[in-house]
């Protein structure tokens, strides 16, 4: 990977060696000529190999016999732009540990500089405009280093040697901070000075960052939060957190050591913990959730503002609701004016635009449900080489993955294509992922779904389209990132796909065999009241599971949850019920777990994606339970999952249990339910993918009773089990059934 230091490091290992010759960047990789006394050159070898500098991996390597250079030193070449692109580039990377003690150090030439970093930390992938990286082929290219830079730049003994994104208070980018108008105010550290002060205050402040705009507030202030939740349209969905340091971040959340490896890694990402009891975080913030998302600075500027302030940050995407994050001045003057009190930006461009990461213990290992900043766009390796192909990924969480030979290159995080400006960066994604590498692809893969924008523009950009069918794209996705070959059985638990036979799947299991998928089990079918609307409305879910179990349970009206819903819609929704108007049947197990949990009095209208189904994973966390409910398992072609007992049985519960056990015999049912199944697929290696398994509590119980029964699983850890991973899943379905 090119933009970690790895010239550099060879540079002073050939010096270590005795070694003459070059090393420079090439679009491939890294090229490298060395002549040398024979004993000392096969240890600079071994330690090319051995000793690598941090985040550094050489994935092949061709070692070739040439005539003589006669050379009389080591040197560093300008790199040589010819040939194909690499699919190996660098994410952006977090402050190291020496450029964060440069800025807070009163004799360092960098002390509050807020672009402060080096060989081994900065932005990347966010800044390059092509490859190979060097910072004529960066949005830095505009910033002419100072004599100072330059001198260390070239001394090989300095952490900053060959650094190409080199930059003081000197000659580098600047902070302003504007008004809502865009006027500027003060420029600078006053700028920065300002910030913090009006953050003291109670303001929402816009800052630039690393890859895109956030909004930052005051996390212990109560009518900031309120005040940020009316403007940006969200009711009940949490906020993340910024915090300065370890140590403030486990002022406020249980951490373990995993969780604070993925709190300090150079991918900073946003990290879900279980939150202390007792904190100065105001409950708004994340209301009703025992889990907080918290992140440590991500940058130089984020240091100087987390550790200025002195208390948690708020600092949520800088977007609009369902919009992409702003990359530009502009943008974020425009669609951000109504929400922000003030803007603090600066004059480095970005060239794409990165979200935060999110990540998630789950099973022991942090898992990515968000993939962007810090991840993207390292790519996926697989044994099978791929001619050059685009997958377009699904509606929701939307990615593109494009392959180059064995290498698949998943796009950042793009967000819900259901507004104008998202599907306007989707397509400028598009163009950008070809032109970055370089890749013109014949076949297009997109979803079966053909309302999905995704479907509706593929024919524009290949001359051959594929059709997948969503679940079956999870099962791949996961089966790519381990790179599995066949056969596997794999479960797709996750929302809406359209299905094969044109109905509405969510569900599913599915044997794997080589160049063909047989649908191998399903949940039991029944209605939803409304279509799409019972996504936002677990109730609804409900009252479809109780009339296609028995209808005379509605009827009786003793059930609490009904009382949810108004007598006029109570008797709109059994007429649609009973005429089968707008009342799609579903394989869901994502509606399942809305329908026990309105049934549950637990949530009845979601104020956000997932809310019920979160709501009762964290009643199901709060207790000890092993029980589980009966269950049925009916033959034919394809494994029906029947829930009548399980639901008869719950609903028999719910009076006399606690809720607690119930969610508990409810997860861990379905977990029992999974076991039974894979003892009837006859086949030792399982997958499981989509948005269900963003569930700890269901996970982490089908992983222990599937590897307790002797079963080889897999799941998700750098890439999302939820939509977010499709266009992956799609490439794969091209490498497995060709």
């Amino acid at each position: 990977m090119q933009g970690l230091g790895f010239r550099p490091f060879v540079y002073h290992l050939a010096k270590r060696y005795q070694q003459n010759g070059w090393v420079a960047n090439a679009c491939q990789g890294v090229s490298i000529a060395v002549e040398g006394e024979q004993s000392q050159q096969q240890q600079f070898l071994f330690d090319l190999q051995h000793q690598l500098p941090p985040l550094a991996k050489i994935d092949t390597i061709r070692i070739q016999k040439q005539e003589r250079l006669h050379a009389n030193d080591f040197q560093i070449k300008s790199s040589s732009t010819e040939g194909s692109s690499a699919a190996f580039v660098l994410p952006d990377i977090s402050p190291c540990q020496d450029c964060i003690s440069d800025l807070f150090n009163p004799q360092s030439r960098f002390y509050r500089y807020p672009f402060t970093s080096c060989c081994f930390c900065g932005p990347r992938y966010s800044i390059m405009l092509q490859q190979p990286y060097d910072r004529i082929r960066t949005s830095m290219n505009k910033f002419n280093a100072c004599s100072v830079c330059l001198n260390e730049y070239s001394s090989p003994e300095n952490r900053r040697f060959h650094s190409q994104i080199i930059a003081c208070p000197n000659c580098g980018p600047q902070l302003s901070l504007l008004d809502s108008t865009g006027d500027v105010l003060l420029t600078e550290t006053q700028a920065l000075s300002k910030t913090v002060e009006l953050l003291g205050q109670g303001k929402i402040i816009a800052i630039k960052g690393v890859a895109g705009f956030q909004l930052l507030a005051d996390a212990t202030n109560s009518d900031v939060v309120e005040r940020l939740r009316l403007r940006k349209h969200r009711p009940e969905k949490p906020f993340a957190l910024m915090v300065a340091d370890i140590n403030s971040a486990k002022a406020l959340c249980d951490i373990n050591c995993i969780e604070a490896q993925a709190l300090q890694s150079y991918e900073s990402p946003i990290v879900l913990l279980k939150r202390l009891a007792k904190s100065n975080v105001v409950n708004t913030v994340a209301p009703n959730n025992n889990v907080l998302g918290l992140m440590l600075p991500a940058s130089s500027l984020h240091h100087l503002i987390a550790r200025d302030f002195g208390k948690p940050l708020i600092a949520t995407s800088g977007n609009r609701a369902n919009e992409p994050i702003c990359i530009t001045d502009q943008q974020a003057l425009e669609r951000l004016a109504d929400i922000a009190d003030f803007f603090l930006t600066h004059n480095r461009p970005i060239v794409r635009p990165l979200d935060d990461s999110i990540v998630r213990n789950i099973n022991n290992k942090s898992v990515v449900l968000r993939r962007a900043r810090g991840y993207t766009p390292i790519p996926v390796t697989i044994s099978t080489t791929l001619p050059d192909t685009l997958a377009l990924g699904g509606q929701m969480k939307s990615t593109l993955a494009i392959s180059q030979g064995k290498q698949l290159i998943l796009s950042q995080h793009l967000g819900d294509l259901n507004t104008m400006n998202s599907q306007q960066q989707y397509k400028q994604t598009i163009d950008d992922l070809q032109g970055f590498y370089g890749v013109s692809p014949r076949t297009v893969i997109h979803d079966l779904h053909p309302d999905y924008h995704s479907s509706i523009i593929a024919s524009h950009y290949g001359k051959k389209t594929v059709a997948t069918q969503h679940h079956q794209a999870h099962v791949l996705s996961c089966m790519a990132e381990h790179d599995i070959q066949t056969p596997v059985l794999g479960f797709a638990w996750d929302g809406t796909g359209l299905g094969i036979d044109h109905t509405i799947w969510w569900g599913e299991c599915f044997l794997v065999a080589e160049k063909n998928i047989q649908h191998f089990a399903s949940i039991r079918q029944f209605p939803l009241v409304g279509g799409d609307k019972a996504a936002n409305e677990p109730r609804r879910s409900a009252l479809g599971l109780l009339y296609e179990l028995d209808p005379s349970l509605i009827l009786d009206n003793k059930l609490s949850f009904l009382s949810a819903f108004t007598q006029q819609e109570l008797s709109l929704c059994l007429q649609s019920l009973n005429k089968k108007l707008n009342t799609p049947y579903t394989s869901s197990i994502g509606r399942l777990f809305d329908a026990v949990a309105s049934l549950l009095g637990v949530c009845h209208i979601n104020q956000f994606e997932g809310q019920a189904a979160i709501s009762l994973e964290q009643l199901a966390s709060s207790i000890q339970c092993d029980d589980v409910y009966p269950v049925n398992l009916i033959e034919g072609p394809c494994l029906k999952i029947d829930w009548q007992d399980m639901i008869s049985a719950l609903i028999s519960d719910i009076d006399q249990q606690n809720k607690a056990v119930i969610a508990a015999k409810f997860h861990n049912t379905l977990a029992e339910v999974m076991l039974q199944i894979a003892k009837r697929g006859q086949q030792n290696t399982i997958v499981l993918s989509g948005g269900c398994f963003q569930n700890a509590y269901l996970t982490e119980t089908c992983v222990e009773r599937l590897k307790s029964a002797g079963f080889t699983v897999y799941t998700h850890e750098k890439i999302p089990p939820n939509d977010g991973g499709l266009a992956l899943g799609q490439l794969y379905y091209k490498a497995i059934i060709g």
